[in-house]
């Protein structure tokens, strides 16, 4: 049974740091794409920071400089550490798996795994 368990949400104010975790099974976690998404309340949901199965990376412009994402193939886990918060980046955030192993351009392709998501709150 695939799994993507996210956990390191939390309530911080503006300039804090979290670090986000999503725990992986049940499928071959160091050959997928991993991405995290965010989703803030009437808006759509947005890729925020992607890695290849190769180590690549890339990030949307509003996090470059402040967020890092990496992994840990070993635990099978995937990380975002969020630096200089700030209340635009309050949202839902979710760890998401894909098939095609590598970054295509800036995104993982053929996302087909989800986790529930992790609550962050940023206030001013």
């Amino acid at each position: 049974q695939v799994q993507l368990v996210e956990s390191g949400g939390d309530s911080v104010q503006a300039g804090g740091s979290l670090r986000l975790s999503c725990a992986a099974s049940g499928f071959t976690y160091s050959s997928h794409c991993m991405a995290w998404f965010r989703q803030a309340p009437g808006k759509e949901r947005e890729g925020v920071a992607a890695i290849g199965s190769d180590g690549s990376t890339s990030y949307t412009g509003s996090v470059k400089g402040r967020f890092t994402i990496s992994r840990d193939n070993a635990k099978n886990t995937l990380y975002l550490q969020m630096n200089s918060l700030k209340p635009e980046d309050t949202a839902m955030y979710y760890c998401a798996a894909a098939s095609y192993p590598i970054l295509v351009g800036d995104y993982c392709l053929r996302v087909n795994y989800w986790g529930q998501g992790t609550q962050v709150t940023v206030s001013s």
